[in-house]
């Protein structure tokens, strides 16, 4: 396994470097340069692997069934996750993954546990968090805790569909932490509020809780570090990427390509398989309370209209069937035609990963090991999932103006400035784009794809973004609506990518400057005819635009 993981990160590295010589933007197809590298490299590992399963086949006289397809079998990820992590059970914990953010760091003696504050990684296997907690308690022969803090905004993003997905997800997490003898808790209210008082209560003597460089979440963090009992060390790590955000870089980066480099290096490091998450010896006398899930979602102050989607089944189980289903059809398509709205062609992965039910670093790994035979697609995939993803949150750690006009580079404010005079065409209200009600039926169909299914194609998300840039009255109002519209109805929104994409497609953000025009400026420019030499447009309207419309 480890041989694996090391001629994975060694290709990797090769290719990202290949990558950078031609950087472009996030939705570009790579270089012929890099293909070119790709297919080489994938027919030197497909050598490697027939001598390697010849001289197998030699020792064991089984090696020939063993060779079969795995792929053939529905459900073959769970049984190969389970029989991985068993593998690596004794796997070490790379500290460079944690930072104390309190003043003590020893664990509080004659303590009664260790307590797992679960926030944005809402998973028990592959969650370097939950590792981590339960070690600690290992070492110390202590119980170990898990809890999460329920609080709901009075807001417009506050939908059934975000919180009904993460719930179902949290049903599963509950389920799973019993079977392993580990207390779940579902705490209501805001994490300052109620967390500092459950870890007196229990005589709790560490608190371990993963990373979100968003500020409502770095907010909570302060929160609890200002009342929790300053014996108490309050140790984070960061569950979400595969090199920790903190490690990666010490400062926001410009674009892929200052990054790559840092992250290249570093994946030998981190790109590691997991090790298991096991049955709890040490267990406490007195246990979590019941939890009703269905009362719990129906008494959630949430807005109705915005339903749960039909297509994503909640939870780290429906994540890894999605895996699954990625590996063995459609990852293969995903290098030359990901692009097309009308093919399915992409990973669809983004909701499990941004509610924390599957693991990024889980998802590389799968893809690396199983993925061979879909060629160059390996390579695109990680480098949107690696480089593109963790550069989101770079951004939004480094950058407190994530989310508005004032965070853009300063000749990207420069030209949007300079342009927010220019007339527009046509000008539409929040309340329009909202109810998909322009002139632009593949606009419309795009937005009424959110609205419906909680999903966008990544390559329409883009055109969709720069649409309302062009048919708003200032680049402040359009970043505004576009943020609003993809986080109250996107099932992956109010994150990292989210924002960044926003950022990208209104104000330039991890882009360059391009041929000045009217209202854009500098800004990239996408336009109705350019779609239609991407794709069959009018074969997305037909199936998405509503003819009431």
């Amino acid at each position: 396994m480890l041989q694996s993981i090391c001629r994975s990160t060694s290709f990797l590295r090769q290719y990202l470097k290949v990558v950078a010589q031609s950087d472009q933007g996030p939705t570009s197809l790579f270089s012929t340069k890099a293909k070119a590298f790709t297919s080489q490299a994938i027919m030197s590992e497909k050598k490697r692997k027939s001598t390697s399963a010849a001289a197998s086949a030699v020792k064991e006289p089984g090696a020939k069934q063993q060779k079969l397809d795995p792929t053939k079998e529905k459900g073959w990820l769970k049984d190969s996750l389970k029989h991985q992590r068993t593998k690596n059970k004794q796997m070490k914990f790379n500290r460079k993954r944690l930072r104390y953010t309190s003043n003590t760091e020893r664990i509080k003696q004659g303590s009664e546990g260790v307590l797992y504050w679960m926030s944005r990684d809402h998973r028990v296997q592959d969650n370097w968090a939950l590792i981590h907690a339960q070690q600690l308690a290992l070492k110390e022969k202590l119980p170990l805790h898990v809890c999460l803090c329920l609080f709901v905004p009075k807001s417009e993003l506050s939908t059934l569909r975000h919180y009904s997905f993460m719930l179902k997800g949290l049903k599963e997490v509950e389920k799973e932490c019993k079977a392993l003898d580990i207390q779940f808790h579902l705490l209501h209210g805001s994490a300052g509020d109620v967390l500092p008082g459950f870890v007196s209560d229990r005589e709790l003597g560490a608190v371990v809780t993963d990373f979100s460089p968003l500020r409502e979440p770095l907010q909570w963090l302060e929160d609890v570090k200002k009342t929790l009992p300053k014996d108490i060390p309050l140790i984070q790590v960061d569950a979400h990427n595969i090199v920790p955000c903190w490690v990666a870089s010490p400062k926001l980066e410009y674009a892929a390509r200052t990054i790559r480099g840092k992250l290249t290096k570093l994946l030998p490091q981190f790109l590691t398989d997991f090790p298991l998450a096991e049955k709890h010896p040490y267990t406490t006398t007195i246990t979590a309370k019941l939890i009703d899930w269905e009362k719990t979602l129906a008494s959630l102050q949430v807005d109705q209209d915005v339903g749960e989607p039909e297509w994503a089944m909640p939870g780290t189980k429906g994540g890894v069937a999605m895996l699954e289903s990625f590996i063995d059809e459609r990852l293969k398509l995903f290098a030359t035609q990901r692009n097309d709205p009308n093919i399915a062609g992409l990973s669809q992965l983004s909701p499990w990963i941004r509610f924390g039910q599957l693991s990024a670093q889980r998802v590389a790994l799968q893809v690396q090991q199983c993925g061979s035979s879909a060629g160059p697609a390996v390579a695109s995939f990680i480098e949107e999932l690696v480089v593109r993803r963790e550069l989101t949150d770079n951004f939004c750690f480094y950058n407190e103006k994530y989310d508005r006009v004032e965070g853009a580079y300063e000749w990207a404010q420069k030209t949007l400035k300079d342009h927010a005079e220019d007339k527009r065409e046509y000008l539409y209200t929040r309340e329009q784009l909202e109810k998909a009600k322009t002139h632009d039926k593949l606009w419309n169909a795009s937005q009424y794809q959110m609205i419906t299914e909680g999903k966008m194609h990544g390559f329409l998300r883009m055109y969709w973004a720069k649409k309302i840039l062009e048919w708003t009255s200032s680049p402040e109002e359009a970043l505004s609506i576009a943020l609003y519209l993809n986080d109250r109805y996107s099932l992956d929104g109010q994150d990292p990518n989210g924002f960044v994409g926003c950022m990208w497609s209104i104000c330039g953000t991890h882009d360059q400057g391009w041929k000045e025009r009217e209202v854009f400026g500098k800004i990239r420019f996408m336009n109705y005819k350019g779609c239609q030499r991407k794709f069959d447009v009018a074969k997305f309207e037909r199936k998405y635009c509503p003819k009431n419309l």
